[in-house]
């Protein structure tokens, strides 16, 4: 199996590509690339001290989930250009990537066009860090957190749309319940939904996708929304570890569907 996948460069990126190329001959790597220190840097977050206080914590958790920046498998092929170029580019410069037999979107900018029309008759997969339709957007499990709803902090692993994370849902890929820093929570999420994707890829079972009801919607944000103020509210009143853990022992998983607990 060869497999394509739309992505990012930050650790837990990289990690994702390394699950799949355990599964598979050969991957292509489309690699949309931001800092790898966001709030010290400008770029797709703002550089500011309470940036830097937010995603430090970020880059922590993310280094004790997944390591840190690192050279990719031998059986990967990768191409990087800067995030949001990749519906800008004529589809014959993928080259064999095209060819795949399973697409994957994970971390990339909004994919529109050609691409975004190949891609959803290709049957992509795109794996959306919140749970939709109840959360959809920019961010979404840290605003899952902010409502203090870590209940519904996970993953939703669903085909590819022209909408921004509309698509049917093929189930939604969850952390284990368990006393934990959230942002290490966070974190878990990210790992969940690549354990539970690279399950899904390796089995033969066929899943029918279910069309989310937007009437379940609680937020939709953007990356505008996540301000400084937005940031140094919600660190100023972080769950403790034993408030993760009763809070989610009281998730409710009928609002899940086929939850993969990982």
């Amino acid at each position: 199996m060869t497999i394509t996948l739309f992505t990012s460069n930050q650790p837990r990126h990289v990690a994702l590509i390394e699950a799949l190329s355990k599964i598979a001959s050969r991957v292509y790597a489309i690699q949309e690339c931001n800092t790898i220190f966001p709030g010290q840097v400008d770029d797709f977050f703002r550089k500011s001290p309470v940036m830097q206080d937010y995603f430090s914590r970020v880059i922590a958790a993310e280094k004790e989930v997944f390591g840190t920046p690192r050279l990719l498998p031998g059986n990967v092929r990768s191409m990087a250009m800067k995030m949001g170029d990749v519906s800008r580019i004529p589809s014959e410069w993928f080259g064999e990537a095209m060819t795949a037999d399973a697409f994957v979107v994970f971390g990339a900018s909004f994919i529109n066009g050609p691409l975004c029309d190949f891609l959803v008759q290709r049957g992509a997969l795109n794996i959306h860090m919140g749970v939709s339709p109840y959360y959809r957007g920019s961010s979404t499990n840290f605003w899952a957190m902010y409502d203090n709803r870590p209940g519904l902090v996970g993953a939703t692993i669903h085909l590819l749309s022209k909408g921004l994370d509309s698509g049917p849902v093929l189930f939604h890929a969850l952390p284990k319940a368990e006393a934990i820093d959230p942002f290490i929570f966070g974190m878990r999420a990210v790992r969940a939904a690549h354990l539970a994707l690279v399950e899904h890829l390796s089995s033969t079972e066929q899943i029918e996708p279910v069309a989310q009801d937007k009437s379940r919607e609680l937020r939709y944000t953007r990356n505008a929304d996540f301000t400084d103020e937005v940031a140094r509210e919600y660190l100023s009143r972080l769950l403790s570890t034993t408030q993760m853990l009763d809070t989610l022992r009281q998730r409710d998983i009928s609002l899940f569907l086929r939850p993969k607990i990982h």
